[in-house]
């Protein structure tokens, strides 16, 4: 209890609140939202894969500092819409649901360090291809640094997906890095690499690269826009998408009032 006094007290005085993002990035940094505080991520995606297929969808993440080294987090499609041979398809997409802990706090030699994890909620339809209608689970480590100017987001995932048409589960394993690097006041350029693993026969790996701005407006609050480049076959070489982070409120302070 005691070094939850400590966390709120930091957090009212020291640490006044200032939004955390996640976006636009596919890796998520290891640190967490800031005890007490409750912050949106959301944004709007557009992504045109090798193929046929185009996807539209407008969604983001909710995520509360529960404790001082743990975090809540439920990732939501808002709006999902598909466009293949048959038509396009509009609904909602699947939830994900589950916390992330961090264990260890940066030292000047080591990064900080986490884990999450994450149950997807099979929400989204499947008699138009928008979902699988199948539990999924991803597994994640996760490790943040920052090195002179420059912030480092390095995650490793086990995904455990399940089979649309049959009993069992696949799996694969996602590698992430990403950078940041501050420009002038609050403007940052973002980038990544990142490659995904095979599925299936219907699912190959691919490689490929983020990039994005982001600009603090006020420290609640942080804008970014970007687009993703497909580095080989099989990945999203066609996709851009702009969003938003938002600090909402320490719940915890506005319980206390």
């Amino acid at each position: 209890m005691g070094k939850q006094i400590g966390c709120y007290a930091q957090s009212v005085s020291a640490n006044p609140i200032a939004a955390h993002p996640n976006r636009p990035t596919v890796a998520n940094p290891a640190d967490i939202t800031q005890y007490g505080v409750l912050e949106l991520e959301y944004g709007w995606d557009r992504l045109w894969p090798e193929g046929a297929i185009q996807q539209t969808s407008v969604g983001g993440l909710l995520k509360l500092g529960m404790l001082c080294d743990v975090e809540l987090r439920w990732n939501t499609t808002s709006f999902l819409s598909q466009m293949d041979p048959s038509g396009t398809h509009r609904g909602i997409g699947d939830n994900w649901l589950g916390p992330q802990i961090r264990v260890y706090r940066q030292t000047t030699r080591v990064p900080t360090l986490a884990f999450s994890y994450a149950i997807k909620i099979p929400s989204a339809r499947t008699d138009d291809g928008l979902g699988t209608g199948r539990v999924d689970h991803a597994f994640t480590f996760l490790a943040s640094k920052d090195i002179k100017h420059f912030h480092f987001d390095f995650n490793v995932t086990e995904f455990l997906v399940g089979r649309p048409d049959a009993s069992g589960l696949d799996r694969n394993q996602q590698v992430n890095l990403a950078f940041s690097h501050a420009i002038r006041g609050g403007l940052e350029v973002t980038g990544e690499v990142y490659k995904q693993s095979r599925l299936n026969q219907m699912t190959p790996g691919f490689v490929s690269s983020p990039w994005a701005l982001t600009y603090t407006v006020i420290p609640r609050l942080v804008i970014d826009g970007g687009f993703d480049v497909g580095l080989t076959s099989g990945g999203p070489h066609r996709h851009a998408f702009v969003g938003a982070t938002y600090s909402i409120t320490n719940l915890y302070l506005a319980w206390r009032k």
